[in-house]
Formats: structure tokens, C-alpha cells, sequence
């Protein structure tokens, strides 16, 4: 798997850099999931894949897990929500927006720090929250 060495601690990467590799990563595996859902065309995949890729879709999500976040989890999270991006989303709140990014800095914190396990964890029941609940799908 190809993982850029960008520090030797993690803790000096801008949560920006660590939300563009979560974003990249998270953006992956929704798609591969949304392929599961029988959408057989490139229109209705995408479609499909914008549903757990949305800020509103990922900030609902990390909501949701919130309780289960460890503190060091929290922190990636944290950092990421109250970091200062340069561009703004024109299809969701503002508020929203910077909880989709604490969420995809942690994931971009897990991917690079090798905790994969714990990743999926959090991509899968972010999926299931999106989904509706755990096992039902569209």
C-alpha cells in the first residue's frame, strides 16, 4: 500500500494534509461499498457513493461515533474540525463542512498510521449510519 512518509510524528502534520489523505482514502472505500448496492452504471455509482462522501453525510456520521472515539482519536478529530481550510463547500453548512473534515483528518490519521483495523471500523459504521441503521441498506 503506498503511504507517503510526511513525518516520523504525526502530531506535526498540518490536519489539512491528514484530511486530504482521508478524504482520498474514505472517498476509496465508498466507492468500492457503493458498488456492493448492485448499481450497475458509472452514473448511478456515483450518485450512490456522493450519499457517504457528502460533508453532511460524514458529519452525521462522526456525530454518531463520537462516544466511541478514543482521546487520541478525539484529538486527530478535534484538530481537523477547527483547522482553517481555504475552500468552503457550496453544498453544505459551514458547521457541517468542518465536521466532515475532523473526520476525514482522523481518518487520514489512521490510514497513516497504520491503524487499518480501526480505520474500517470507523468507514463501516459511518456506512451503516448513512445506510440508516446497522445492516439495512438502500
Amino acid at each position: 500500500m503506498i503511504k507517503p512518509l510526511i513525518a516520523t510524528d504525526l502530531r506535526e502534520v498540518s490536519p489539512l494534509v491528514l484530511a486530504y489523505i482521508g478524504d482520498s482514502v474514505y472517498e476509496l472505500y465508498a466507492r468500492c461499498h457503493a458498488t456492493t448496492h448492485g448499481a450497475g452504471n458509472n452514473n448511478k455509482l456515483h450518485k450512490e457513493t456522493v450519499r457517504y462522501v457528502s460533508a453532511e453525510a460524514q458529519a452525521n456520521s462522526i456525530r454518531a461515533l463520537a462516544g466511541e472515539l478514543t482521546e487520541e482519536e478525539q484529538d486527530y478529530f478535534r484538530r481537523g474540525k477547527n483547522s482553517n481550510p481555504h475552500a468552503v463547500s457550496k453544498n453544505a453548512s459551514h458547521v457541517d463542512y468542518m465536521y466532515a473534515t475532523g473526520f476525514e483528518a482522523l481518518i487520514g490519521f489512521l490510514f497513516m498510521d497504520n491503524q487499518e483495523q480501526r480505520m474500517e471500523y470507523l468507514i463501516f459504521k459511518s456506512f451503516e449510519i448513512t445506510d440508516g441503521g446497522e445492516g439495512e441498506q438502500r
